[in-house]
């Protein structure tokens, strides 16, 4: 397994400003995690509460909400979840394959997919 960081852009309702982190590709998440200070300051609001499990088997809750993020040039539309201030931005599967992206772990990059419809 290879564990790498990929620059991820966020921004608010208004479309702004984008503010880059550098997110770990964690294809174990569905959602992308973002810390909830960087959030609000963009003006990105929590919209509901959701249980997420942990790799430990432990659960907690966090706030989500909607926001558009810039990856590989393109704008999409994806759901956040609001971190912890003092923990890495996570970049999960659910802006992976909205961007119609795969992950090359031996590469360490994104590489352009197509969808599927079976």
């Amino acid at each position: 397994m290879s564990i790498f960081h990929y620059p991820l852009e966020i921004t608010g309702p208004d479309a702004s400003e984008f503010q880059e982190v550098m997110a770990l590709v964690d294809t174990g998440a569905t959602f992308t995690q973002v810390p909830a200070t960087l959030l609000r300051n963009l003006g990105v609001q929590p919209t509901e509460n959701v249980r997420f499990r942990l790799a430990d088997g432990s659960t907690i809750q966090r706030a989500i909400g909607e926001t558009r993020v810039r990856i590989e040039a393109q704008i999409v539309n994806t759901v956040v979840v609001f971190g912890d201030d003092n923990h890495d931005a996570l970049l999960g599967v659910y802006t992976l394959e909205r961007a119609l992206l795969a992950v090359d772990p031996a590469g360490q990059r994104l590489i352009p997919t197509d969808a599927l419809l079976v």
